[in-house]
C-alpha cells in the first residue's frame, strides 16, 4: 500500500518500524509516528488500527517487539522507555482514570505524588490544582475544586482529567477523544487553552478523534493508521479531503451505506401504544419502535437519563409511561424490571465488565433481570450467534480489553437484544468510535426500534441526531427543555437555535 509522508526537522517522538503482536494477532506492522513540539498532530484511524496499541508503547506502558524508537532526541531501549515518557508525555485516555473519593484538587496532583508516605502540603496540592483547572474553566475551578469526583458529571470528570495532564508539566499530551463529553463552547475552551501551551510553552499534542470538523479546527498535520500500519505519514491537513481521509481509514464504504446487521431478536415485539414522556415544562409522545434524540448540554439530558434508569432515585421531574402505566424507575433494579435499558457513556465503569469475558458481558442484562444464578449451556450458541451477527473478531471467552472501544460498544448494545426492552436509554453510544463502527451501531439501534423498542438517545453531535432520530427534545445550557423538533426539523442550525450551542 502506497504510503504518503511529509517529513520535517527534530522531533519529541520519533518511531519507525514499530511492531506489536499479542499472541497471534499482529497489531502493528511496521508503525512509523513522528511528533513535533510546537504542533498539534491528528492520530487518524478506524476502531482497531492500533492508535491505543502505538500510545501505550510511546508511552512506556506496553512494550514493542521491535523498531526504533526516540524520545527529546535521545534513542530508547526498551528497558528505558517507562522512565523518560513519564516525564516527557501525559495521557488523557477515553476512558477516564480517576479517584472517585478523593476531591478534584487531590486527582490533579495525585501523579505528581513521587511517595506513598509523604507529607502532602495541602495548600500547595489546592493552589498547584487551581491554576491547572483555571486554564479550562474558571468558574468550575472555584465551585468544584474541593468536591469529590463521584459527585461531578461525566463531562465535568474530562475536565478534570484535562486538567491533570496540564499539571504535570508535559511537553508532550495525548489527548483521546477529549472533547466527547465536551460542550461546543468548553471545546473551544479547550482548544484555546490548547492553542495557547502549543504558541507559548512549544508543547506538542496528539489530537485522537473521530470528529471531523474538530480535526480541522484544531490540528496542523496528520497521520493516518490502517490494519497497523502507516498509511499517511505527517502530511497537513489541508493537503487533505475529508473523503480523502475516510478513504485512506479503508472506511470508504462504511461512509457510503449503513452496514447490514443481525441482531438474533428472537421474536418482534407487539406493538405498544406511545410512550409518554412529561415533566411539568413538556409532554412527549413517542410511537413505537421511534427514536428519541436528546440534544444540549450535559445538564438537561443527564438529569433526565438518571431519572430514566434509576439513577435520581426518588427525585426528579420526569414522568416515563407505557400504555398509560407509569413506570417505575426510583432504582436500577425497578426500572430494568419495568423494561428500561441503559447503555452509559462511561463504558468502562458503568458498562463493561472487565474481569469478565465477552459471553458473562454479553448474557449479564438477562441474567439480572430474569435471576440466573447458573449459566445456562444455551447462552453460549446465543452469545456466539450476536458475534458473528456483528461481525466481532474473537471468541466468547475472551476479555473485552482485548476489542477496540467500537467493538466494546456494539457489545454493550447487543446485550439488550434477547431482551427487547419497552424503552432502550443509550448515552453518546458512538463517543471515540469511527464511522463504519457508527454505521453499524446505527443499524443496531433501528433494528432494536423495528421489534417495538423506543430508544432515548442523547448524543452531543447534532449532526448525528439528524441522520438518526426521529424526533429530538432540546434543552438550554441550565438544563431546561426547549423545543421538540420532528425529524423534518432535525436541522443542525435548527438545533443550534433551540440548546445554545452547535456541536
Amino acid at each position: 500500500m502506497r504510503r504518503e509522508t511529509a517529513m520535517t526537522s527534530s522531533a519529541l517522538v520519533v518511531a519507525r518500524g514499530i511492531r506489536k503482536s499479542f499472541g497471534p494477532t499482529q497489531v502493528l506492522k511496521g508503525v512509523d509516528f513522528a511528533i513535533h513540539a510546537g504542533e498539534i498532530h491528528a492520530l487518524l484511524g478506524g476502531n482497531g488500527a492500533g492508535k491505543s496499541t502505538l500510545i501505550k508503547i510511546l508511552t512506556g506502558i506496553v512494550p514493542r517487539d521491535s523498531g526504533d524508537l526516540s524520545l527529546d532526541g535521545q534513542p530508547r531501549s526498551l528497558d528505558n522507555v517507562h522512565k523518560a515518557a513519564s516525564t516527557l508525555v501525559a495521557v488523557v485516555h477515553q476512558e477516564m482514570a480517576l479517584l472517585p473519593h478523593l476531591s478534584v484538587a487531590e486527582n490533579i496532583a495525585l501523579p505528581q505524588a513521587r511517595r506513598a508516605l509523604a507529607v502532602v502540603d495541602a495548600a500547595a496540592v489546592r493552589a498547584k490544582a487551581l491554576d491547572a483547572l483555571t486554564l479550562i474553566d474558571e468558574e468550575f475551578a472555584h465551585r468544584a475544586l474541593d468536591q469529590a469526583v463521584a459527585r461531578l458529571s461525566l463531562h465535568e470528570r474530562q475536565l478534570v482529567e484535562i486538567a491533570r495532564t496540564l499539571a504535570s508539566g508535559a511537553r508532550l499530551l495525548f489527548l483521546d477523544e477529549p472533547t466527547a463529553n465536551l460542550t461546543a463552547a468548553e471545546s473551544q475552551r479547550l482548544f484555546e487553552v490548547l492553542r495557547r501551551l502549543v504558541q507559548v510553552r512549544r508543547i506538542g499534542v496528539v489530537f485522537v478523534s473521530h470528529r471531523m470538523r474538530e480535526i480541522r479546527e484544531i490540528a496542523h498535520v496528520c497521520s493516518i493508521l490502517r490494519n497497523g500500519t502507516t498509511v499517511v505519514d505527517r502530511l497537513p491537513l489541508d493537503q487533505l479531503t475529508d473523503a480523502d481521509i475516510v478513504e485512506r481509514m479503508g472506511q470508504g464504504d462504511a461512509a457510503r451505506a449503513p452496514h447490514a446487521v443481525t441482531l438474533g431478536v428472537r421474536a418482534p415485539v407487539e406493538a405498544k401504544d406511545a410512550v409518554r414522556l412529561e415533566c411539568e415544562a413538556m409532554k412527549v409522545h413517542i410511537a413505537p419502535g421511534s427514536v428519541l434524540g436528546l440534544a444540549g448540554a450535559p445538564a438537561g439530558p443527564s438529569a433526565l437519563i438518571d431519572q430514566l434508569v434509576g439513577a435520581a432515585g426518588a427525585r426528579g421531574r420526569w414522568h416515563l409511561a407505557v400504555r398509560d402505566r407509569v413506570l417505575d424507575t426510583r432504582s436500577p433494579r425497578k426500572a430494568l424490571a419495568a423494561g428500561v435499558g441503559y447503555v452509559s457513556g462511561d463504558r468502562a465503569n458503568k458498562g463493561l465488565l472487565l474481569s469478565l469475558p465477552i459471553i458473562d458481558n454479553l448474557m449479564a442484562s438477562r441474567r439480572v433481570r430474569q435471576g440466573d444464578i447458573w449459566v445456562r449451556a444455551a447462552e453460549q450458541v446465543e452469545a456466539q450467534r450476536l458475534m458473528d451477527g456483528l461481525s466481532v473478531k474473537g471468541h466468547l471467552w475472551q476479555l473485552p480489553s482485548a476489542l477496540s472501544g467500537g467493538t466494546q460498544q456494539k457489545l454493550l448494545i447487543a446485550r439488550w437484544t434477547q431482551l427487547a426492552p419497552s424503552v432502550l436509554v443509550l448515552e453518546e453510544p458512538t463517543r471515540g468510535v469511527d464511522i463504519g463502527t457508527k454505521k453499524e451501531i446505527y443499524a443496531q439501534i433501528r433494528a432494536l426500534a423495528a421489534h417495538g423498542t423506543t430508544v432515548i438517545w442523547w448524543s452531543t453531535e447534532n449532526v448525528e441526531l439528524k441522520e438518526v432520530c426521529d424526533l429530538a427534545l432540546a434543552f438550554d445550557p441550565d438544563g431546561q427543555p426547549t423545543a421538540l423538533l420532528a425529524h423534518e426539523e432535525l436541522t443542525e442550525e435548527r438545533l443550534a437555535d433551540a440548546t445554545g450551542m452547535a456541536a
